[in-house]
C-alpha cells in the first residue's frame, strides 16, 4: 500500500474536514447525500430524516453546515427553524427543498442548490455541492426568531405581504421631504446573516432611510426582506420604483434591476446595463447616492466576492459621505471590502459587530466619534495579495 504524500498529509494536518448533518426524506436520501460530501474534504456525523431529529443531530454534533433536502410537507421548514432556533448553523438546502427556496430562506437557510445543467450522480455536482457547502461554512449565521414565536405560541406572518411594485413609469409626484441624509448597505456572499445583525441592532427610532442592495437572485429577495422585518426594530419594505425612501425605514433592492436614488430620495428602477454581472448593483446605488445626496450619506459595504460598490463608494467619499467597510476577519469573502479598501473608499474599516453603532454615531453625530486610526496606505486587495 503506497502512503499518502507528503502535500496531502499537510492538507489534511491543517485543513481539518467540514463537519455536516444530512437531512433528508428518508435513509436512501439521506445516503445519496453522503455521497454527494465523500472526501477528505469533509465527514458526515449525522443524519436525520425528521425535524425532531435534525435538530437533535445539530445539538449533538455541533456541525459547520447541514444540508438538507427534506420537503416541507415532512417537515423541511420546520427543520430549518428547529435548528436556527435552538443551535444556528449554516442551513444550505437541495433537493426536495430547493423548489420551495422562499421559504427556506425566510425560515433561516442560507445558501439554495437548485437544478445544475448536470445529473445529480455526476462528480460535476457533487463538486457543485461540495462548493456550497464549503462556502455556506463560513457564514456567520444568528439566532433566528421564528422558532422562539411558535413555542411561544405567537404569530408567525409567513407570508406578510410587502410593499408590491409598481411598473415603471408612473412616477409619484415630488413632495417636499424632510432631510437627504440615506444610509445605503450593499453586500453580497455572506451578507444575509451581516444584513440581520446589523439592522437588529439599529433603533426603531433612527429616523432615517435605509437602502438595502443584496446580490440575489429573482424569487428569493422577497424571502429575505420578510426575514429581515423579523429581525429589525425598524420596518423592512421592498423598494418600489415611483416611491420615495421613508425615513426610519429598510428598504430591500428588488431583484433583476438596479434601484437607483433621484432627488428627494425618489427610487427608480433601472434595466442593468449589458455585462454588468452582479444584480441588483451595489455600485449603482451608492453612485447615485452620492450624486443626489452629496455628503448627506452613509455608505456600508460588507461581505461579497467582485468588486461590486468599490467605485460608488470612492464617489461617496470624494462627496463627503461616511464610508464604512467590513473587516477581513469577520467577512466571509473580503472581496469587495477589500477592493474598496484599495481604491481608498473607505474611511472606517470595521468588524462586524461594530458597524451598527458606527452607523448610528454617524447619524447623531455626523461623523463616527472613534475610529481605528487610518492605514498608512491602502490595503491591497485578495486578488493582488
Amino acid at each position: 500500500m503506497s502512503s499518502p504524500s507528503p502535500r496531502a498529509s499537510i492538507t489534511s494536518a491543517t485543513a481539518p474536514p467540514l463537519v455536516v448533518v444530512v437531512v433528508a426524506e428518508n435513509r436512501a436520501q439521506a445516503s445519496a447525500l453522503r455521497s454527494l460530501l465523500f472526501g477528505p474534504g469533509f465527514r458526515v456525523a449525522a443524519d436525520a430524516c425528521t425535524a425532531e431529529a435534525a435538530e437533535a443531530a445539530v445539538v449533538a454534533h455541533q456541525p459547520d453546515a447541514v444540508l438538507l433536502g427534506l420537503a416541507p410537507d415532512s417537515g423541511g421548514i420546520e427543520a430549518i427553524e428547529r435548528i436556527m432556533g435552538t443551535c444556528p448553523t449554516p442551513i444550505v438546502v437541495c433537493g426536495e427543498m430547493a423548489p420551495h427556496a422562499p421559504d427556506a430562506l425566510a425560515a433561516g437557510a442560507v445558501d439554495v442548490i437548485g437544478e445544475l445543467d448536470t445529473s445529480p450522480r455526476s462528480p460535476q455536482y457533487a463538486s457543485a455541492v461540495q462548493r456550497h457547502v464549503r462556502v455556506a461554512s463560513r457564514v456567520r449565521v444568528i439566532t433566528h426568531p421564528r422558532n422562539r414565536l411558535r413555542a411561544r405560541g405567537l404569530p408567525v406572518n409567513d407570508r406578510a405581504p410587502l410593499v408590491s411594485l409598481p411598473r415603471p413609469g408612473a412616477v409619484q409626484a415630488d413632495l417636499p421631504v424632510s432631510g437627504t441624509r440615506v444610509i445605503v448597505i450593499g453586500a453580497s456572499t455572506g451578507g444575509p446573516p451581516a444584513l440581520a445583525a446589523i439592522l437588529a441592532e439599529l433603533p426603531a427610532d433612527l429616523n432615517v432611510p435605509v437602502l438595502v442592495v443584496q446580490h440575489m437572485a429573482d424569487g428569493f429577495v422577497e424571502a429575505l426582506a420578510r426575514w429581515l422585518d423579523e429581525t429589525s426594530p425598524m420596518p423592512v419594505v421592498m423598494a418600489t420604483h415611483g416611491r420615495r425612501l421613508a425615513p426610519g425605514t429598510v428598504h430591500v433592492a428588488p431583484a433583476g434591476m438596479n434601484t437607483v436614488l433621484r432627488r428627494g430620495l425618489l427610487v427608480e428602477l433601472r434595466t442593468p446595463p449589458e455585462g454588468q454581472f452582479h444584480v441588483p448593483g451595489v455600485d449603482a446605488a451608492f453612485t447615485s447616492a452620492a450624486t443626489t445626496c452629496g455628503a448627506d450619506t452613509i455608505g456600508v459595504l460588507l461581505t461579497g466576492m467582485g468588486r461590486d460598490g468599490a467605485i460608488g463608494l470612492r464617489k461617496m467619499r470624494d462627496m463627503g459621505g461616511l464610508t464604512i467597510g467590513q473587516d477581513e476577519p469577520t467577512s466571509v469573502v473580503w472581496g469587495m471590502p477589500a477592493a474598496a479598501q484599495a481604491l481608498g473608499a473607505v474611511e472606517c474599516e470595521l468588524p462586524l459587530p461594530s458597524i451598527a453603532a458606527a452607523i448610528v454615531s454617524g447619524v447623531r453625530n455626523s461623523r463616527v466619534t472613534e475610529r481605528p486610526p487610518a492605514s498608512p496606505e491602502p490595503r491591497p486587495s485578495a486578488a493582488a495579495r
